[in-house]
């Protein structure tokens, strides 16, 4: 028979401890996206939740500039991020924002996609009595255009140039905001009108109509075909989108709204592990019908439109899952390629 000599708890305790097999610790994977209630959030937010049903972890920093996200992302900084398609030219280029980024196009190389989705549309929002109700009234108005550091500024005014011809800081003032400071400037009278990225049927632009009315402005017929026009709908990320205005109580905008579309993918870098994204994709895909339990216009993130406005290569770990599903993947995506 075997006699145990007594020992001390704490020597008992680190024996027994020694016995056991160590739990691995959870890997936590950090992320970033834009603010909450902006369409890009509400889908990352809805990829990351259903990671974490895959064992992917990812801890969520909501709010963020996404041209520094991308930038975070590229550099290996963070793991998953909300990506702007034309933000990927232009950090290939080491133009605009990235001019000072001295090795810009070399990080460029290492984005990689997992999905992309329609996110919805630029609005053009005034409040009924501001005297805007037509684009050639902003002339001498001041306009929330986007934050400041953001990509949807310089989008904002681009788009008012080509239907009016006029130059922020000369025709008009320009005003650079965090998103939430906007709406809050426009709900206060600060500003004249807003233009603001959202889903269609956005409960931020439907709270205008909930106290009285405004109106979202649609891309003149005439604009519609001209060369300037059409060159934004084709950049990376952008198209043209019409809806019906009667989807928001209060607008005054009768009939089909023409605006300008806008797409964005969830993105990662070349760094991260073929299993991790793997893991995340199959989980997304295969929790569908929650994912379009989220939001209305989730429901439009189907097969067919996984690649949406992608231009980037896939993440391995992604094409690896995509070949297994049967989906139809274009060749430029596929890495090397």
């Amino acid at each position: 028979m075997f006699q145990f000599k007594s020992m001390s708890r704490s020597l008992l305790a680190a024996t027994i401890a020694l016995a056991l097999p160590v739990a691995a610790s959870a890997q936590i994977f950090k992320g970033e996206t834009a603010g909450v209630g902006d369409p890009v959030h509400t889908m990352f937010v809805a990829f990351s939740n259903q990671a974490g049903k895959a064992g992917v972890e990812i801890q969520v920093n909501a709010g963020q500039t996404l041209t520094k996200s991308m930038l975070k992302g590229a550099k290996g900084d963070i793991d998953f991020f909300s990506t702007v398609p034309s933000l990927v030219n232009l950090m290939a280029g080491q133009k605009r924002m990235y001019e000072n980024i001295e090795d810009a196009p070399e990080l460029a190389k290492n984005i990689r996609a997992i999905l992309g989705f329609k996110a919805g549309a630029y609005h053009p929002v005034t409040l009924a009595g501001s005297g805007i109700e037509t684009w050639e009234d902003i002339k001498g108005k001041t306009v929330f255009t986007g934050p400041p550091a953001g990509s949807a500024s310089a989008t904002s005014e681009a788009l008012i140039k080509i239907i009016t011809g006029y130059v922020a800081g000369e025709d008009y003032t320009a005003v650079r905001l965090s998103w939430g400071e906007g709406y809050a400037a426009l709900a206060d009278g600060k500003i004249d009108m807003m233009v603001r990225p959202a889903e269609i049927g956005s409960a931020n632009i439907e709270r205008f109509g909930l106290s009285g009315e405004f109106l979202v402005l649609s891309i003149p017929e005439d604009k519609v075909g001209s060369e300037e026009m059409q060159a934004l709908f084709g950049r990376p990320g952008r198209g043209m989108l019409q809806f019906d205005g009667g989807v928001y109580k209060g607008q005054l905008t009768t009939g089909e709204i023409t605006a300008l579309g806008f797409t964005q993918f969830v993105g990662t870098h070349a760094g991260v592990s073929d299993d991790v994204v793997y893991n995340a994709a199959k989980a997304f895909w295969e929790n569908l019908s929650e994912v379009h339990a989220t939001a209305f216009f989730l429901k439009e993130v189907t097969k067919e439109s996984a690649f949406t406005s992608v231009n980037v290569p896939l993440h391995p770990g992604a094409l690896r899952y995509y070949e297994e599903a049967g989906f139809d993947i274009p060749d430029e995506l596929r890495p090397g390629k």
